[in-house]
């Protein structure tokens, strides 16, 4: 077997080699040598099964086997000669020929290294910002809207029109093409006007009814509507409103309300609600500053800073992901026109190939600052946060987790959770020096 390597830069390397049909025929009987011993075939003791009779059942899958251990042994060769070690090695070779011949196999693939990353001086990079304010405004809608979540519904007893914001009490019947269809009728149905939960138009169309009248409301279902039979059609809605409801919010917050709020707290005061309603409104807008600017002001600076080479294999990876992703928000022209042409499909793909190395970079980068900040993510988390997610989506936690394990998905998702724990831990950073603090009004 010939092998030849050649290093294309500090973390990927070619090689060229020849299997010759001599090792394959050699690795074949190995492998049936070794399969005979314990295979279990109708007409003969376990254990002495001849030879002749595992080649001539199997001898497709030995093949396949043979060939599979003479890739293994190159690339050991190949590592030798490049003095690595498998530990070096991420993700999967890149096979790019794989040619059988009547002498043969010609056999050119690149093999990828994790890089080494120094991110020395990235603290340089870190934007500065300002601390959010939290308004005294801020907490006044935010109290208000807690209270309308808490605030009993009381019917209105004076007759007046119903307006965006009542809750409706009333019988529904839809019918399309005149013809009543099935799960478009209730009654006594209650409905915040406004509230956008029942199809555009229908909430509208109610507005100005008083209690006892009756009206027949005009809609059209969504075109992506989720019953296909009605998708895109026409539709009237005979509507009759029994009564209107509204909240009734407390001008002032008695202790029943308070305690309804905090439930969690033995003394609650409209101070303390305040406080922990200033500290939800901080930590949104911290977020919201964190992964709308902060954070991609950093990436961009990071991966501008620290230039290295990239595994190919992981770049390619990324590539396919970014052109899969992007396929689905071409037009129908763009489609039809690349679809059955490759070299059009390659060039397109290739326009993905900066944002994919840049995407890798940053992969690495976000690592290595991970390492240098001590920000962990334990297995337990990664379990928890699928389980989160799963109750969250009313799926079963234990199946959710698996279908994320056969995707190969769950490294993925520690990642991202690194990558979190990393920017919060990193712009939440009380003695963080570039931060300009400011108190909040």
């Amino acid at each position: 077997m010939a092998i030849t390597t050649k290093a294309i830069d500090s973390v990927n390397c070619e090689i060229d080699a020849k299997i010759e049909n001599s090792q394959i025929k050699a690795n074949v009987e190995k492998l049936a040598k070794k399969a005979a011993k314990t295979m279990k075939v109708d007409g003969f003791r376990q254990g002495h099964v001849p030879v002749s009779v595992v080649l001539k059942r199997y001898e497709k899958e030995l093949t396949s086997d043979a060939e599979q251990d003479a890739l293994r042994e190159i690339l050991n060769e190949a590592l030798k000669e490049q003095k690595r070690s498998n530990n070096d090695l991420i993700g999967e070779p890149l096979v790019n020929k794989f040619e059988r011949s009547d002498s043969g196999i010609d056999v050119n693939m690149i093999v990828s290294f994790k890089p080494s990353v120094d991110v020395s001086g990235y603290e340089a990079l870190i934007p500065e910002f300002s601390t959010p304010k939290v308004l005294k405004k801020d907490i006044d809608e935010k109290k208000n809207e807690i209270l309308k979540m808490v605030a009993p519904l009381e019917k209105v007893e004076k007759k007046r029109a119903l307006k965006s914001g009542d809750f409706a009490k009333f019988d529904f019947e839809g019918f399309v093409d005149g013809v009543a269809f099935d799960g478009g009728k209730a009654e006594n149905y209650l409905l915040e006007i406004g509230s956008g939960q029942f199809i555009p138009g229908f909430e509208d169309g109610m507005i100005g009814l008083k209690p006892g009248e009756e009206k027949d409301v005009e809609v059209t279902f969504p075109a992506e509507y989720g019953a296909p039979n009605l998708a895109g059609k026409p539709a009237v809605f005979k509507v009759k409103l029994h009564e209107i409801q509204e909240r009734k919010i407390p001008e002032t917050l008695d202790e029943k309300t308070l305690k309804a709020i905090l439930a969690n707290e033995e003394n609650p005061t409209e101070e303390l609600l305040d406080e922990r309603i200033k500290e939800q409104i901080r930590s949104e807008k911290m977020f919201n500053l964190i992964n709308e600017d902060l954070k991609p002001k950093f990436a961009e600076a990071v991966v501008e800073k620290f230039k290295f080479d990239v595994p190919k294999n992981i770049v390619e990876q990324e590539m396919d992901m970014q052109f899969r992703n992007a396929w689905a928000g071409f037009s129908k022209e763009e489609i039809e026109k690349i679809k059955d042409d490759k070299d059009a499909i390659v060039k397109k793909r290739e326009e993905f190939r900066k944002d994919a190395e840049n995407s890798v970079r940053l992969t690495f980068i976000i690592d290595e600052l991970a390492r240098v900040r001590g920000v962990k993510v334990a297995d337990q988390e990664v379990v928890q946060a699928v389980y989160f997610e799963a109750y969250r989506t009313g799926r079963d936690p234990k199946s959710h987790l698996e279908m994320y394990k056969n995707q190969g998905m769950l490294p993925a998702i520690k990642m991202s959770m690194i990558e979190e724990k990393l920017f919060n831990e990193m712009f939440n950073k009380d003695e963080k020096k570039t931060a300009k603090k400011e108190k909040a009004e």
